[in-house]
């Protein structure tokens, strides 16, 4: 058709001849190869959205398999926790837990079996009911041991692999067990004071993913490793010495508040804390309420005299038991006479204590005890703290018998940390785990009594070791001073005879008091045949050696050249 089209107009000249035949023969080849162009670049999006959408079609129609495997990364580390000197409490460290893919499993009794070679106590009904499953992913042992790892990979058993994981590792087991607490199996912070991290904010950094292995700082606590080693391995043999079911002890920076030591007996190590929970293993200390017995007549007797109602120099005549209530009030090895007011603590005179208690009444008595924090839930970082209990009514005998320890329960801690302010100038702090400066202790104290009422606290808790019931906490160079107390245990509902809970809060140096050393023993008996089991003759000796042995590492230098006998002539 071209051709006859060009043979006909041929003879009107190039001009006319030429002109329509290139343009309309450029605009189809044009035309053609844009539309070309177009189809290739469709053909070719088509092609790759084809590839995409059968792959997706594909993924849809497998079998997804329940439970894959976490995946192959170190979880978020802990911050190491460690001792006022840098000493390491707490750390992490990298461990493999053993997971399983139970449909490559090709005979599951051969599995469980060769397992039991490497971990006799796996429970084989859960490990079979869990490998008979067609789960793509099961958990069989989490943290193994080095050792226990290369067993089972030496197996040979398919289906079976590993997963790096963190456990938290304590270096000194047991040794400070009730102050750092626990983690769980996911390495969170579930008791003591690795729960108080988490609760600062770790947990929900961790949650995000914002916390990576060597991203934290160290936690640094107030304890002191070496402090805390002499008090437990002190409380360890007293235990076996005086066959206690139970023993504790604390040391407390008087002047900050810092909680320098505590243990509780028996305790648990946290790297295998299987018996963690049992009743007997709480932190006496803090998690624990007793009636405190004698010890409790420290602050009967600074509120005699911060009322102003009696002096070093008042009487008091417990020469008879004297009945309030319709119940007898008597000494124990009473001395059966007119008693001075340091003679009244000095030989523990329960008559003289509640004669006082009577004078200052029940409302002033009730509130000395609420203005040393004795009678509410303490404040201080370890989420284990219990809560004192007291009479629903106070009535004249619950002012009594609280005078003397019997009544009210409140916490070891507690009684540490109030007599602490009875003999530091009169300020309470509340105790800390965390290091804390004086000046940071000073700005939030609370005046509690008159610096004359500490002066006279002071002297007494000397005299006391000096002559009375305490001699045996006597450590030469230190001025010891110190408060016994023996109280008989409660069970259902009913005082027993011969089971106690004994008590010896002691300071030290008593003329101004840098440290508060609290012992209890529960329920020890006599150290031999024909002695008794008083705090005089247990709680006592354990807290002169408690001292003995820490006050140079505490930082205290021993003093042989004072006589503390001028202390009594400036309080006649």
């Amino acid at each position: 058709m071209i051709g006859r089209w060009f043979s006909r107009k041929g003879s009107k000249g190039c001009e006319e001849q030429a002109a329509p035949i290139v343009v309309k023969g450029a605009r189809q080849r044009s035309a053609g190869d844009a539309r070309l162009r177009i189809g290739m670049t469709m053909a070719v999006f088509f092609g790759i959205y084809a590839v995409i959408g059968g792959r997706l079609a594909y993924l849809g129609m497998q079998e997804v398999e329940a439970g894959g495997p976490p995946p192959a990364r170190v979880t978020a580390s802990r911050p190491d926790i460690v001792d006022r000197n840098g000493e390491v409490l707490a750390t992490d460290i990298n461990t493999a837990s053993l997971f399983a893919e139970p449909r490559r499993i090709v005979d599951v009794d051969e599995a469980v079996e060769k397992l039991l070679t490497v971990l006799p106590d796996l429970d084989v009904e859960m490990a079979y009911r869990r490998l008979s499953t067609q789960a793509g992913f099961v958990w069989l042992r989490r943290q193994l041991s080095p050792r226990q790892q290369q067993a089972i990979m030496d197996l040979g058993v398919p289906g079976l692999g590993f997963r790096t994981e963190k456990r938290r590792f304590y270096p000194g087991g047991p040794t400070a067990a009730h102050v750092l607490g626990l983690v769980n199996v996911d390495n969170n912070g579930i008791a003591g004071m690795e729960k108080w991290i988490d609760d600062q904010g770790l947990a929900e950094l961790r949650a995000l993913g914002l916390v990576d292995e060597g991203s934290l700082e160290p936690v640094r606590l107030s304890l002191d490793l070496r402090v805390q080693h002499i008090v437990r391995d002190e409380l360890v043999q007293a235990m076996e010495r005086y066959d206690a079911i139970g023993a504790a002890a604390t040391v407390v920076n008087a002047r900050t508040g810092e909680v320098m030591a505590m243990v509780s007996l028996p305790d648990y190590d946290p790297n295998n804390p299987f018996n963690a929970h049992e009743k007997d293993r709480l932190n006496r200390i803090t998690a624990g309420v007793y009636e405190m017995g004698s010890t409790f007549k420290i602050f009967a007797t600074a509120m005699a005299l911060d009322s102003g109602l009696f002096n070093l120099n008042s009487r008091f005549d417990a020469s008879h038991p004297i009945r309030i209530a319709g119940h007898w009030v008597r000494d124990f090895r009473g001395r059966g006479r007119v008693l001075t007011f340091p003679e009244v603590f000095i030989y523990s005179s329960n008559i003289g204590t509640a004669r006082m208690a009577d004078a200052v009444g029940i409302e002033g008595h009730r509130e000395f005890l609420a203005r040393l924090g004795l009678l509410d839930r303490m404040k201080t970082e370890l989420p284990e703290v219990a809560r004192p209990t007291e009479p629903a009514t106070w009535r004249k005998i619950n002012s009594i018998t609280a005078s003397f320890g019997y009544g009210v329960s409140t916490t070891p801690m507690q009684t540490a940390i109030g007599s602490a302010a009875l003999l530091n100038g009169g300020k309470l702090i509340n105790p800390t785990f965390l290091p804390r400066s004086e000046e940071d202790a000073m700005a939030n104290a609370v005046s509690v009594v008159d610096q004359s009422t500490v002066d006279a606290m002071r002297y007494m808790f000397r005299v006391t070791v000096e002559s009375g019931t305490a001699t045996r906490a006597e450590v030469p160079g230190y001025f010891v001073g110190g408060k016994t107390g023996t109280a008989e245990k409660v069970e259902n509902g009913r005082y027993v005879s011969g089971k106690r809970f004994n008590g010896f809060v002691s300071a030290f140096p008593s003329q101004d008091p840098e440290y508060v050393v609290l012992v209890v023993l529960d329920e020890p008996k006599p150290e031999r045949p024909g002695i008794g089991a008083t705090a005089g003759l247990n709680t006592a000796p354990v807290g002169g050696n408690i001292i003995r042995r820490s006050a140079a590492l505490l930082g205290v230098k021993p003093d042989f050249g004072q006589d503390s006998g001028t202390l009594l002539v400036s309080h006649q």
